[in-house]
């Protein structure tokens, strides 16, 4: 039970994981398999996971969301809303970068050097799309390298408003020239400083990718409302006129 609260704890087994089949697991686990099945009894009354007949043994749905539907909705709509949740992300990432950059295990970098490859490999292609989720996924790994559990869960409890905002920034962001490029260029920044184990410039480089989204967005929301301004006066002087 304990190694496998330990494994839902640190992150390793996700909700929605299979478990493998009683007799590989009791194997792997060096038990018997009525110890075993004691063990995922008492984790199945705990809520931790669930049991499918004729499907498997998954983990349950620990992760829960930090905000509700409502909530979520009422942020996505609200320009105020996002900036607020940018500022979050900015402490939030920073501080998981640094940490990162000190605590990555060899395992950790292995994955971060082949979702470099991968964004690369995407950018290359032109894949815009895949390259948003590359950019989700990225944020993932520096939380896993922080070894930081309740920053873990705390940023998987928002992972859905933080997908929206990824790719809603990059809508956004796409309308400037190069935006694709930079956005590559502050990500594999990050990544570098955390392979190069320094904790000041992996800090400093997720600081200036938020700034950079939180700045480009606002100016690009102050030049719609000045378009449509000028829109609106055009319209109405043209039925004045008429």
């Amino acid at each position: 039970m304990r190694r496998f609260e330990g494994l839902i704890l640190e992150g390793s087994l996700r909700p929605g994981d299979r478990l493998p089949p009683e007799r590989e697991l009791a194997g792997s686990l060096a038990v018997s398999r009525p110890v075993l099945r004691d063990a995922l009894a008492q984790l199945e009354a705990e809520g931790l996971i669930v049991a499918r007949k004729g499907d498997g043994t998954f983990v349950g749905p620990v992760a829960g969301t930090l905000f509700s539907d409502a909530i979520a909705r009422l942020i996505r709509r609200s320009p105020r809303g996002l900036t607020d949740f940018l500022e979050f992300r900015k402490g939030i990432e920073t501080f998981s970068a640094a940490l990162a950059a000190e605590r990555a295990s060899e395992a950790d970098r292995l994955s971060l050097m082949e979702l470099r490859d991968k964004m690369l490999a995407a950018h290359e292609a032109g894949d815009s799309d895949h390259e948003a989720a590359l950019d989700v996924e990225l944020h993932a790994l520096v939380q896993e390298a922080a070894h930081n559990t309740l920053m873990l869960h705390l940023v998987r409890g928002c992972h859905q408003l933080l997908t929206d905002d990824v790719f809603e920034n990059r809508r956004q962001l796409y309308r400037r020239q190069g935006a694709r490029e930079r956005l590559l260029g502050e990500h594999l920044a990050i990544i570098e400083a955390i392979l190069a184990g320094d904790p000041k410039a992996a800090s400093a480089a997720s600081a200036a990718h938020i700034d950079h989204v939180a700045e480009e967005t606002r100016r690009l929301a102050d030049a719609d409302e000045r378009a449509e301004t000028a829109r609106r006066r055009r319209t109405l002087r043209s039925q004045t006129d008429g």
